[in-house]
C-alpha cells in the first residue's frame, strides 16, 4: 500500500498534476507513512524522473515548469508535517529567491527554487517585480544562508548590484551568501558586481548553492562559477 501511493504521489508530481499530488500526499500522511519518507521516496523520486527527461530532450520547459509547481506545493506539506528533527537533518539551508525590480518573467526563478527543494532547501520565494528592501526583509525573517536574484531584461541588472549594495551599506554583507542569474547575468558580470555565486542554468544551481553552503564565509571568498556546458567551474 505504501508503495503503491508513493509512487503515485512521485508519478502526479512528473507529470505536474499539483492539486492531485497535494492531495496524495495527505493521504499518505494520514496513512502514517513518514513525512521524510514521502519525500525521498515519493516526491523527490518523481522530479527526477522529470528533470532527467528535461536532460535527455524527452521533456520540456512547460513540463518541468509544471512538475516545479507541484513538487513546491507538496513541499510546503511535507515539511509542516515533518518534526523538528526531521526538518532539520533533510534542510541543506534556507534559501530567498526573487526576480529582480521591474523584471515580471518568473519561469527559471520557479525552476530553480523547485529544484533547490527537492535538494533538500527551505526556499522563500518573495516572487517578480520584486524592491530591492524586499530581499533583505525576507532573508532576516526567515534566517536566509543564500540570497538569489534573477532577471532576463537588461533594464533590471542595475538592480541586482543595488540590492547586494544595500546589504553591505546595512552591515549585513557577511550574513548572506549572494547569487545572481537569469539570461543577461553573465559569469563577468557577476564577478565585477562582487557575487559569491553565479551558474549557467538551473540544474548546475542547485551544485552551486551545495558548494556555498559548505564554504561559509559570504562575501570573502572567490566566486563560485558553476557551468555544466564548460566542464563545471
Amino acid at each position: 500500500m505504501a508503495a503503491e501511493i508513493l509512487k503515485r504521489i512521485g508519478d502526479l508530481v512528473a507529470e505536474g498534476e499539483e492539486e492531485d499530488a497535494v492531495e496524495a500526499v495527505k493521504e499518505a500522511l494520514a496513512q502514517g507513512i513518514s513525512a521524510l519518507t514521502v519525500l525521498n521516496e515519493g516526491a523527490s523520486k518523481g522530479m527526477d524522473v522529470v528533470s532527467e527527461q528535461y536532460s535527455a530532450g524527452e521533456a520540456f520547459l512547460p513540463e518541468l515548469v509544471l512538475a516545479g509547481d507541484a513538487m513546491s506545493a507538496v513541499i510546503k506539506i511535507i515539511f509542516e508535517n515533518m518534526s523538528t528533527e526531521e526538518a532539520a537533518r533533510s534542510k541543506k539551508g534556507v534559501v530567498v529567491l526573487g526576480q529582480a525590480k521591474g523584471d515580471v518573467h518568473d519561469i527559471g526563478k520557479n525552476i530553480v527554487g523547485a529544484l533547490l527543494a527537492v535538494n533538500g532547501f527551505e526556499v522563500h520565494d518573495i516572487g517578480v517585480d520584486a524592491p530591492v528592501k524586499a530581499f533583505f526583509e525576507k532573508a532576516r525573517e526567515v534566517n536566509a544562508d543564500i540570497v538569489g536574484v534573477s532577471t532576463l531584461l537588461t533594464t533590471s541588472l542595475p538592480f541586482l548590484e543595488d540590492i547586494l549594495r544595500y546589504f553591505t551599506d546595512t552591515g549585513n554583507r557577511d550574513k548572506y551568501q549572494y547569487i545572481v542569474g537569469g539570461g543577461p547575468v553573465t559569469s563577468e558580470y557577476a564577478k565585477k558586481i562582487g557575487a559569491d555565486g553565479w551558474s549557467r542554468n538551473a540544474f548546475d544551481g542547485v551544485e552551486m548553492c551545495k558548494r556555498l553552503m559548505a564554504m561559509g564565509n559570504p562575501g570573502k571568498h572567490e566566486i563560485v562559477l558553476v557551468d555544466s556546458e564548460k566542464g563545471g567551474m
